[in-house]
């Protein structure tokens, strides 16, 4: 990663903060939450750019312009709405787990011989 990449990444990160805090104050409190959610759960596109988190910040704007609560966008069980959008992505811990069932496959395999 060069220099220019992460200058445009870091201007484009504070962009998405912009509009994060541009949005009614509920919203922002669910961003906040969802994004923790996000950073704990590890769904790995997230650290490939703002992408996902990007299409939330989309999502609230057209929320709050027709006038709707955070939770009429979202759903009562926020956990859920997050867990709905990563359904489909591999996380960390996938990774972690595909490494150790290798690891695990590989030494049981090992022990037949």
């Amino acid at each position: 990663m060069s220099i220019r990449d992460m200058i445009e990444g870091k201007k484009e990160w504070r962009a998405h903060v912009a509009r994060v805090k541009a949005l009614p104050e509920d919203y922002q409190i669910v961003y906040r939450e969802i994004q923790k959610y996000f950073f704990k759960v590890g769904p790995v596109e997230l650290t490939e750019g703002t992408g996902l988190l990007s299409g939330i910040v989309e999502l609230f704007e057209g929320g709050a312009a027709l006038g709707k609560g955070v939770l009429e966008v979202t759903g009562s069980d926020v956990a859920a709405f997050c867990d709905d959008l990563i359904k489909d992505s591999k996380t960390y811990d996938d990774i972690i787990q595909e490494a150790i069932d290798k690891e695990f496959d590989k030494k049981v395999k090992d022990k037949k011989k």
